[in-house]
């Protein structure tokens, strides 16, 4: 995920005590449902005064400008996840209250959303910081959630918002199927700027692989899955190697030059890539397992490389000097133990447990506190922060616990994870073809089976 915005949830610790910025509009669901039970220990139930929670205290109707992305991938997707586990209706309506308050956002020429809209009022623009461009990863990461909703809800006008998106910009998509992070709403063209896998770029790549897995991989969906095959040769272009030790990392692209630089963001891409690999042919899916497992130990070794076992913000790769940490706080962050999950469930190699081990208990020493976790300062000499991020709990110690569980707990072949970490079921899509918005129906529902799928026998 892609923090790009004012909108992250976060808990600020001071003396002891915890107060949660944002839990009013529930930015981060489960974040807040957590927060408030604490307060209200004397129910006896947590799920019905999580129920209760959200149907009588969670109220959208704010005069708020709230990031599009962050709230969908955070609220929508927490709800939705909500609803996937317990069938309880009122998770499900909460979601389309908030998916209808963002909806205007997509009311554009091409259909490329504008990226911040206000809650009660439905304004929608970009940030001022962004020059009047919508930014890439901001704009191509809801489709999991707005699909998820149209399938569970019947009302397809979510699912023909966000694929509006990818259809506009296939008609323009370069053939190394790499973005500029900042894509004009008005012609869905890139203008010029920085192509990256991490801040503001990575989990519009992400998606493209999920959306198709999503939908259990039918022919409707094709499209998502080229689109992700074209990025990935992109992304073999940017791949290149340090010296003394080899670590291979992804660069960063202006126009025709290369910066060798990589933000710890962009250590989602070897769980991505794990994902994706087993559906090419044998010599390929070798050598995208191959490249994912470098990847992660590039990752990971952001986090030995410091004296605080704690990854940097960024990182910079200089000749005969291997990694060298650029900006060098530490807000937390899940990308490097979210690859280590995908890699161990889909290699069974219990190295990368022992990594995730080894980050966890990096987080205690460093990181814990009476009343909580907080980032760091500077990972060099350990000064803390006074903020807990919300994604530190739905994301950095769900990949943890999952790491540690058996691959039985949220199954890869009956789920998919949003890019906040919230699981989605996988759902066969028999609608019609991308290509083919106009006459779009109703989707067929079919719920996947555990025998069925990549993990499982065909």
């Amino acid at each position: 995920m892609t923090p790009t915005s004012t909108d992250n949830a976060s808990h600020s610790i001071m003396n002891g005590k915890e107060k949660s910025n944002k839990c009013n509009i529930g930015t981060e669901v489960r974040a807040c449902l957590e927060y408030e039970w604490r307060r209200k220990i004397q129910l006896k139930n947590h799920q019905f005064w999580q129920e209760w929670w959200v149907a009588n205290s969670l109220d959208f109707n704010k005069d708020y400008d709230a990031s599009v992305f962050e709230t969908t991938i955070r609220v929508v997707g927490g709800l939705l996840s909500a609803y996937d586990l317990s069938r309880d209706n009122v998770f499900l309506e909460k979601a389309r209250d908030i998916a209808d308050r963002l909806l205007p956002a997509w009311d554009t020429t091409t259909g490329i959303p504008y990226n911040v809209i206000n809650l009660a009022h439905g304004n929608a623009h970009n940030p001022g910081w962004a020059g009047g461009q919508s930014i890439l990863a901001d704009s191509g990461t809801e489709q999991l959630e707005f699909i998820a909703l149209s399938q569970r809800t019947g009302d397809p006008k979510y699912q023909e918002k966000v694929e509006k998106v990818i259809v506009a910009l296939n008609k323009t998509f370069p053939a190394d199927g790499l973005l500029p992070i900042y894509i004009n709403p008005e012609t869905a063209t890139g203008s010029y700027s920085t192509i990256t896998f991490g801040a503001m770029g990575d989990s519009f790549y992400e998606y493209l692989l999920k959306a198709w897995i999503q939908g259990n991989k039918t022919s409707s969906l094709k499209l998502y899955r080229d689109m992700w095959e074209t990025s990935m040769k992109g992304l073999l272009s940017l791949i290149r190697r340090s010296t003394p030790s080899s670590f291979a990392y992804i660069c960063e692209k202006n126009g025709d030059s290369l910066t060798d630089k990589m933000d710890e963001l962009a250590c989602f891409a070897p769980g991505m890539l794990a994902l994706g690999s087993s559906d090419y042919g044998p010599d390929e899916a070798k050598k995208f397992l191959s490249l994912a497992e470098e990847l992660a130990w590039t990752c990971y070794s952001f986090y030995q490389s410091t004296p605080t076992k704690l990854a940097g913000e960024n990182y910079f790769f200089n000749p005969g000097q291997d990694m060298t940490v650029g900006t060098s706080w530490n807000i937390l962050r899940p990308e490097t133990v979210e690859s280590l999950f995908y890699l161990w469930r889909l290699t069974g190699n219990k190295t990368y447990q022992e990594w995730g081990w080894n980050i966890f208990q990096a987080f205690e020493k460093n990181s814990r506190i009476e009343s909580g976790y907080v980032g760091l300062k500077d990972v060099n000499t350990g000064i803390k922060d006074n903020k807990m991020q919300s994604f530190f709990l739905a994301e950095t110690l769900k990949y943890l616990y999952l790491l540690f569980s058996p691959p039985t707990v949220i199954p890869l072949d009956e789920w998919v994870f949003n890019t906040e970490a919230h699981p989605l079921r996988i759902v066969n899509r028999n609608d019609a073809n991308l290509a083919a918005l106009e006459g779009q129906h109703k989707p067929v529902i079919k719920i996947r089976s555990r025998k069925t799928g990549r993990l499982g026998g065909n």
